[in-house]
């Protein structure tokens, strides 16, 4: 029985899985953030290039 209680003692004392755990969060929300950057930044280069391409367009025109 002691043994057993001495088994769970250093597990639960064990903080290997806790780091990693906070490593994971931290990388999920680093993605998250990166995610909705290029998202955000993304519809104004569309919207740029967009602009760029009818105005080449126009001037060929002419």
């Amino acid at each position: 029985m002691k043994r057993l209680i001495g088994c769970l003692r250093m597990f639960f004392s064990e903080e290997c899985g806790v780091t990693a755990i906070e490593y994971a969060l931290l990388g999920g929300l680093i993605a998250v953030v990166i995610v909705s950057a290029v998202t955000g930044v993304g519809a104004s280069v569309l919207t740029l290039f967009l602009n760029v391409a009818d105005q080449v367009g126009a001037a060929v025109a002419t």
